[in-house]
């Protein structure tokens, strides 16, 4: 398992690369745009070739891009669903300049809580998104992530993210899921163990399918065990505790899955402190 961190690119994607490493980074995460605006400026294609070669020549490991917060796939509100169909293309296009392993997305709310109705708008969303990117998105892997259950959210079991992902008929190398463990947690799920972990690895191989796990969002939780709230704490620091990830480390069937943190606090001894807790129980 390799482990990284969400990292800033507001110095140029070199820099966002130098600091990576300078803090163990193995892999990496990163906006490729604003997350809290619809649209951004294009990415320079030289900078983003640079960077793809850069990483190359240093053998540096998987690098993936999270979308804005603002899209919304399970909406019922047309215009909404418009917007963000459009912005999700935007960013399968824009992971696939980077050349990124995978681009993170969360698939919004259902305020009617009819899941079926809810995975048949997000499949139809997701192909419209591919349609719209075209080639742009060749070999651009789109990664389905799970959320903690608050409000009318939806996606938050693996049940509800398998039921999208089956629908839109795509195969594993385009579609897969993308696991955060501080939302597990506060959705109910029991992260914290050895045993917790085996069952959530059968629930994923049951609804999804083991081999569409394309990337692990590695945060602690602040609060309890079915609390829906959505409070990341550093590892070891939360109520998954030590022990939890130690589980999620230790377990074969996760060996292949990177891991990115998405930590508060101050860099960089937020992302040098929890990378090195995560690669101390490799051992």
């Amino acid at each position: 398992m390799l482990f990284g961190a969400h990292v800033s690119i507001s110095d140029g994607y070199i820099k966002a690369l130098d600091y990576a490493e300078s803090v163990g980074c193995e892999c990496i995460q990163v906006f490729a745009k604003s997350p809290r605006q619809w649209r951004g400026h294009a990415i320079d294609a030289d900078a983003a070739a640079e960077f793809v070669s850069t990483r190359a020549q240093r053998g540096f490991g998987p690098v993936f891009t999270h979308t804005a917060y603002l899209i919304n796939l399970a909406t019922e509100d047309d215009g909404l669903r418009e917007r963000s169909i459009a912005a999700l293309a935007d960013e399968l296009a824009r992971g696939g300049l980077l050349r990124a392993a995978g681009v993170v997305t969360h698939v919004g709310n259902d305020p009617a809580r009819d899941a079926d109705a809810a995975a048949e708008r997000v499949a139809k969303a997701v192909r419209a998104a591919y349609d719209i990117a075209g080639q742009a998105a060749h070999g651009v892997r789109l990664l389905l992530e799970n959320s903690a259950g608050a409000g009318t959210s939806f996606g938050c079991s693996f049940e509800e993210l398998g039921a999208c992902i089956g629908l839109t008929g795509l195969p594993q190398e385009c579609l897969g899921i993308c696991l955060d463990t501080c939302h597990a947690f506060a959705y109910g799920m029991p992260v914290d163990s050895d045993e917790g972990w085996a069952g959530v690895v059968s629930t994923i191989e049951r609804t999804c399918g083991l081999d569409r796990l394309g990337l692990i969002h590695a945060n602690d939780c602040m609060f309890e065990r079915g609390s829906k709230r959505d409070r990341h704490a550093w590892i070891g620091d939360g109520l998954i505790g030590r022990e939890g990830f130690k589980a999620m480390v230790q377990l074969p069937e996760l060996a292949g899955v990177p891991a990115c943190t998405e930590m508060p606090g101050d860099p960089p001894e937020k992302d040098r402190t929890n990378i090195e807790r995560l690669k101390s129980m490799r051992s």
